[in-house]
This record gives C-alpha cells, sequence and structure tokens, in this order.
C-alpha cells in the first residue's frame, strides 16, 4: 500500500486517525501496532509472518539480554548479542543476497566448465532493509544498557512495525524512542495541526514533483546502447539526481508527519543534501538516519577514526561497501558504494573535510559535489554495469546531438517548468529546511508555507493521485 494511493489517503489513514481521536489514549501503542501489522499484511502478504517471527525472536532476545539473571554474565551477554545479530543478518542475506549470491556462483561454475549451481529465486519481503537494522539497534541499545529491554511486546510491535516508517524509514535507533512509546499523553488535535503539513509536503514532494520527473529519467536511461548523445546523457542523470531526492526526502517528510500525528517524533533524514560542499558533508544530509546507523552500530565499534589513518580509510571503505549492499543485490550498488567511500578517502587525503572560507570557494566546491553526486547516482539507477558505463561515457565523450526523441516528448512544457524550479530548489542557499520551517517556523512566511501545502498542494497532489499519475517510492524496493 503505498502512501500515494488512494486507499492509504482516503481510507487507511482517516480510519486510524479516527480510531487514534476515539479510543483512549493508553491504547494508542495496541492501535498503531494493529493498524501498522495490517498494512504490512496489505502489502507483503505472508511475508507478514517472517516479520511476527523476527519481532518474537528480538523480543524475547532483549528480555534475555536484558534479565538479573545475565546482568554480572558478561561473555553470556555477549553470545546472545551476538547470536541475535547473527541470525538478523541471516534473515536479510537469505532472502536478500540468495539469488544475487548463486546467479554469481552459476557464472563462476560455468566459466571454470564445472557445471551449474542452483539459482535460488526468492520475492523480497518489502522493509527487510529496514526492519532489520531497528532490529539490530535494539539488541544492541539493551547490550549497551544505554536503555532497559522493552517489556511490553505492544510497545516493541509498535517501535518495529510503525507503519509511517516500517517501509522505507526513517531508520528509528531504539534509543531515539523508547521514552516515547511510554508517553502517551497527548493533545490529539495540536499533534494533527502541526503534522498534516508536514505530510502535506511530502505528497506535494513525491506526486507534484518526483513523479514529474520520473519519465524523463526513465526515457533517457531505457535508452539503446550506443545510441545515447551526451545531452540526453546530462538530462537523464540530473533528471534522476531531482526525482530521487524529492522522491525519497517526500516519503520521510510524509512519514514524520503521520508520526505526528500519531504522536511520535520521528527523526529528521535530509537537510539540503544538495546544498553539500563536500561528499563528507553530503553523507551529513543525505539520508542520515542510515548515516547515523552505520556511524553507531559499525563504524565506531570497528575503531572509527581513533586507529590511525590507514584503519580509518579501511573503515571508511567497509562501512560503505556494506552501504552499498544494503541497498540491492547488484555489482550497480557496489559500485556506487566503493565511489562514494574512495571520494570520501580522497577527501580526507586532500584535507577537502573542512568548509572552504571564501564564498567563491564554497560556491566551486558545492557545484563540484553535486557533479560528483550526479555521476554517482548513475550506476545506482542502471540496470547492469555496462548500462552505467555507456551512460558516463555518454556524459564524458562528446556526442553531438538534440537530447533523444523519447526524452523530449518526456519533457512537456510541465515537466520542464518542475525540473527548473527543482534545480533553483536544489540550489537555494542551505538555510532551514522547508520541513523543518513547517514543523517548527514562527511568523508569517512559515504560516505562509503551511497554508500553502495544506490548502493547495495536498489537494492538488491528490488530483493527481485520484487521476493514476502516482508511482511506488523508489525506496520501496531496497
Amino acid at each position: 500500500m503505498s502512501f500515494a494511493s488512494p486507499i492509504f489517503l482516503w481510507y487507511f489513514v482517516p480510519a486510524v486517525l479516527l480510531a487514534h481521536w476515539i479510543l483512549p489514549s493508553t491504547w494508542r501503542n495496541g492501535i498503531v501496532a494493529l493498524v501498522s501489522l495490517l498494512f504490512y499484511t496489505w502489502g507483503a502478504g505472508p511475508f507478514a509472518f517472517l516479520l511476527l517471527a523476527v519481532i518474537a525472536v528480538n523480543y524475547a532476545a532483549g528480555l534475555a539480554i536484558d534479565s538479573n539473571k545475565l546482568a554480572d554474565n558478561v561473555p553470556a551477554r555477549r553470545t546472545l548479542l551476538i547470536s541475535t545479530v547473527t541470525l538478523n543478518l541471516a534473515v536479510l542475506m537469505v532472502w536478500k543476497y540468495a539469488g544475487f549470491a548463486t546467479q554469481q556462483a552459476n557464472a563462476i561454475a560455468h566459466a571454470l566448465g564445472v557445471g551449474s549451481v542452483a539459482i535460488i529465486e526468492l520475492a523480497l519481503p518489502i522493509g527487510i532493509s529496514f526492519y532489520t537494522f531497528h532490529h539490530i539497534s535494539y539488541v544492541v541499545d539493551v547490550y549497551r544498557r544505554s536503555r532497559r529491554a522493552q517489556k511490553s511486546i505492544i510497545q516493541f510491535t509498535t517501535y518495529i512495525a510503525m507503519f509511517p516508517q516500517l517501509i522505507a524509514g526513517p531508520i528509528v535507533r531504539y534509543h531515539e524512542i523508547s521514552e516515547q512509546l511510554c508517553d502517551t499523553r497527548r493533545n490529539r488535535f495540536n499533534d494533527f495541526a502541526a503534522g498534516f503539513p508536514r505530510f502535506a509536503l511530502g505528497l506535494c514532494k513525491k506526486v507534484i514533483i518526483a513523479d514529474s520527473l520520473a519519465p524523463i529519467a526513465d526515457a533517457a536511461f531505457a535508452h539503446p546502447a550506443g545510441e545515447l548523445n551526451t545531452a540526453t546523457a546530462w538530462i537523464g542523470a540530473i533528471a534522476f539526481t531531482l526525482q530521487i531526492y524529492f522522491d525519497f526526502s517526500g516519503y520521510s517528510d510524509m512519514a514524520i508527519g503521520l508520526g505526528v500525528m500519531l504522536g511520535f517524533r520521528l527523526p529528521d533524514n535530509f537537510n539540503h543534501p544538495y546544498s553539500a560542499y563536500s561528499i563528507t558533508d553530503f553523507w551529513r544530509r543525505w539520508h542520515m538516519s542510515l548515516s547515523r546507523w552505520f556511524r553507531d552500530y559499525v563504524y565506531i565499534p570497528l575503531g572509527g577514526n581513533r586507529t590511525g589513518k590507514i584503519n580509518n580509510y579501511r573503515n571508511l571503505l567497509i562501512i560503505f561497501i556494506l552501504c552499498g549492499f544494503w541497498h540491492g543485490a547488484n555489482w550497480t550498488f557496489l559500485i556506487w558504494g566503493l565511489y562514494h567511500g574512495t571520494l570520501l578517502i580522497v577527501e580526507r587525503v586532500l584535507g577537502f573535510t573542512e568548509p572552504p572560507k571564501s564564498q567563491l570557494n564554497r560556491v566551486l566546491r558545492r557545484g563540484l559535489t553535486f557533479s560528483l553526486v550526479v555521476v554517482g547516482w548513475v550506476p545506482f539507477r542502471s540496470a547492469t554495469l555496462d548500462d552505467a558505463a555507456e551512460m558516463i561515457s555518454a556524459m564524458f565523450t562528446w556526442r553531438p546531438g538534440l537530447p533523444d526523441e523519447f526524452v523530449i516528448f518526456a519533457i512537456n512544457n510541465q515537466r520542464a517548468l518542475i525540473f527548473a524550479l527543482a534545480i533553483a530548489v536544489v540550489f537555494f542557499p542551505p538555510a532551514r529546511t522547508l520541513g523543518d520551517v513547517i514543523d517548527s517556523g514562527k511568523g508569517a512566511w512559515p504560516a505562509m508555507a503551511r497554508t500553502a501545502v495544506t490548502f493547495i498542494g495536498a489537494p492538488y497532489a491528490a488530483l493527481l493521485v485520484a487521476a493514476g499519475t502516482f508511482s511506488p517510492f523508489l525506496y520501496y524496493q531496497f
């Protein structure tokens, strides 16, 4: 069930909010847990049993790790933690990577002439990458004693399965929300008034902007090999760069807005990422909840930057290899991760991690960083490495000609206007994010922004949804 679908917007959300409003406030977690499982079952079908199984295992593991019986038994607590994390990763690897691994094994077997390997074909459970990271966050936080184990299975299920963030984040670390699960004292009207404009902003980003850019990017990336010219390649790469930002940040805004309406504050996920002055700065601004998760649960345990430059570079490369494969079982994602990891290392070697001191240097470095990010999105979007190589070759070797006819057909007047406005928004000065302004801004301008997205943007986006012009969120596939 997509957030940008009629059944979600006009039936599911109103029904959930109505139940949340008319039933006792102490029922909030139970209501959210129940409707979240229904939401997941609607989209994932029998995979809901897999979700319930890993919820049960991690809930029991948390209680055991935090039990008085093991309080002073560090080896037993560590063994239980490692076993639970391994189980979570094993579930993720089987369902997400078994097919890819057997494909590679089969290719190697054919190359060596030793027969073939049976290829495993498994459907990918939606949201598995996100709820796996939530489970790992929970058991690690309990093990570190930064939070006590959750004794209520209802509250634990609410944390893991909360439908606003279940499918595509933000990734919520357990210590960020544990206290909120216990606090059900809310002014529901104020929560709705605060959360709906943020939800409306996300809906506008997704339906009005991202879905308008998608046909342009799709037309360019579907171009036959050998016939791609430079103009088409750059238009397609920039269109996808804008599409994935407005699509994913739109989803995050909708998730955050829904969370507020239900009495939860989910972490922000984006902060003007295309305003970054370096790739290091970009990763402080893009998918921030994922960056923080890798920092807290992988990078720092590996030693972070405390064990010398060489080990720091190694740790960065490990993080971004994992980040690439986390996004999908394809060599294109590995290359994307290696690309960003390598750029981060180069920046550290050259000393480009600090903010530029002059305005000119800031402008130049913003332009360079944005260009590097655009190039990086090419393998991320491409189906194969050959497709990515063809696109990048066309971008950097002059191939004259007008944009492809299919791209020109995709760029009608409305999409051309949205394309131009999206680029303008990207290059605005990196002040406060619009989501932050809508959430807590004071004065005339924030009030106008809230009014505009609520009473103009959201109804227009709803009309587009009704017309069937929406598409699934890009991050649903991860």
